[in-house]
């Protein structure tokens, strides 16, 4: 049995240790100018310098249905993830995909999630579905326990800056001059819908990393695990996650950098929190 876990690079992952059977499909930032590829090697700071500094027009490019069949490969078993739909079209190629792929290879079986996400809670449903093959689940177990599994998933987020958001027309161009001017962070999350809801707004990371860490609790965290994306801000991953471990000091927290779909949407000083409620 052949089994591939492929999902589009919202998910702040190109690869993972010791699962070869793992394929990030990769989106692109696109302006009029220049095109930056969401994969291993792309220079992110210039990236993120060249994106503050541009006033033209700014958006993404999702994979199409032929990057998802290759990375399908020839496999018997499919388990995919492909951020939010109201964000992106990647999970309708994703899902177009998989028709194409069954009727050629109609013994196969093949799931795509629309994680109604991004970033780090898409990692942490591909952290899901390497579990269900471990355990050796048939299909229907494995899409019943990835299904629950998305159900307890969560994403937040702190936005320092909201230009790219703004000119994706996803925020208000007034409010994200002003919340700019003023030193804001938004505070936000991934609805039940995949849209970006604001929650609160509040001056300074001490106070968005306090905001977080009770909206977690509010929603449900335990101690489970927490997978935490900033962009070129260690320190309010830092922070927050100390804030976790104070209170559970076995939680499995882990934190990295955002690739380039990630930094587009999170901007410099953004941080995305992806846990289990």
């Amino acid at each position: 049995m052949k089994y591939k876990i492929v999902a589009d690079s919202s998910s702040n992952l190109y690869e993972m240790e010791g699962v070869d059977y793992f394929t990030s499909v990769p989106l692109k930032v696109i302006t009029d100018e220049r095109e930056f590829t969401d994969v291993k090697g792309t220079d992110l700071a210039e990236m993120v310098s060249y994106l503050r500094g541009y006033k033209g027009r700014s958006g993404t490019s999702c994979p199409n249905v032929h990057d998802w069949l290759e990375a399908f490969e020839d496999a018997d078993v499919v388990l995919g993830v492909a951020i939010t739909s109201n964000l992106s079209g990647s999970y309708a190629s994703a899902a177009k995909a998989r028709e194409e792929y069954l009727e050629k290879h109609p013994g196969a079986h093949v799931l795509i999630v629309d994680s109604l996400s991004a970033g780090p809670e898409m990692a942490l449903i591909v952290e899901k579905m390497v579990e269900v093959v471990q355990a050796g689940m048939e299909f229907d177990e494995m899409e019943h326990a990835i299904r629950d599994y998305c159900r307890r998933s969560h994403l937040l987020f702190s936005l320092e800056h909201l230009d790219n958001l703004a000119r994706n027309g996803r925020v208000n161009q007034a409010a994200a001059k002003i919340a700019g001017i003023l030193g804001i962070r938004v505070i936000g999350k991934a609805s039940d819908h995949g849209t970006l809801q604001q929650l609160h707004k509040c001056r300074g990371e001490s106070q968005a990393i306090s905001r977080i860490w009770k909206e977690m609790r509010t929603h449900g965290y335990r101690g489970g695990k927490v997978r935490l994306a900033h962009c070129f801000n260690p320190g309010i991953a830092r922070g927050l996650a100390d804030l976790i471990q104070d209170s559970y000091p076995q939680a499995d927290v882990r934190t990295t950098a955002c690739t380039a779909l990630c930094s587009f949407y999170a901007e410099e000083g953004g941080l995305m929190v992806g846990y289990e409620g």
